[in-house]
């Protein structure tokens, strides 16, 4: 786990625009390969977020797409969805900063990875405090719009 890889996740959600700030970075052998913010209100695309867009590009990028050997830094937990996409792709690691305690699926759906015989590592709480601060912000300013 690298902490800069969070900032960077975190710089990256800052980006979302009108969608709710939620940043992704893959990482492999050390470097960058892929980055996304959630899309979902731009490209009307429920599946448009964060986690997805990224295993999509860092696919193409290595042209594969089992994702075996890449970890993810994204800055909300990831919903059953997306856990599903990072699971299927073969992604090693998961970081994580904000709990979702609603639709997150290692949190509120405990058991998730073992129901789908993974061996998938997740950890999360990782610059929580910053994460939460960027979805309390951007929700408190959607409520009084």
């Amino acid at each position: 786990m690298n902490i800069l890889y969070m900032e960077k996740a975190i710089e990256i959600a800052k980006k979302s625009g009108i969608d709710i700030p939620v940043g992704a970075v893959i990482v492999k052998d050390d470097k960058i390969i892929a980055e996304a913010c959630n899309q979902k209100e731009v490209l009307n695309d429920i599946t448009a977020h964060a986690e997805i867009l990224a295993i999509r590009l860092a696919s193409k990028v290595i042209n594969n797409w089992r994702l075996a050997g890449c970890d993810l830094y994204v800055t909300l937990e990831p919903c059953p969805m997306c856990a599903s996409a990072i699971i299927q792709s073969r992604i090693s690691n998961v970081f994580f900063g904000s709990y979702d305690n609603i639709y997150g699926a290692f949190s509120a759906f405990p058991d998730y990875v073992k129901v789908h015989n993974s061996n998938l590592l997740c950890k999360g709480g990782i610059m929580e405090y910053e994460c939460n601060s960027l979805l309390s912000s951007y929700f408190k300013k959607v409520r009084q719009d």
